[in-house]
């Protein structure tokens, strides 16, 4: 159920109650900005800083586990040769 304009509740209009909820908003976003220091013009610079490191991070850890899996690999396969190496080394 929506309500016109005009309608007053507790003595405000609807338009009123709107008008206050976003300078409430507003004011609330703007100091939880400021509370975390990205309230300046180098904020975006900030974020973008951010992001970038995030990618990187990702990156790396993608690279790490990768490495990771190549190692495993290999070692398993070693194994592998070795065992068979040996096996062929005393029926000779």
């Amino acid at each position: 159920m929506t309500l016109p304009d005009d309608t007053k509740i507790q003595g405000i209009t609807k338009a009123e109650l709107i008008l206050l909820i976003n300078d409430a908003a507003e004011h609330g976003a703007k100091k939880a900005l400021s509370d975390i220091g990205l309230h300046d013009d180098g904020a975006v610079h900030d974020i973008h800083e951010l992001r970038s490191l995030l990618d990187a991070f990702k990156d790396t850890k993608k690279a790490i586990r990768s490495t990771v899996i190549k190692v495993i690999t290999m070692a398993i396969l070693g194994f592998i040769a070795f065992t068979t190496w040996n096996e062929f080394k005393t029926r000779l």
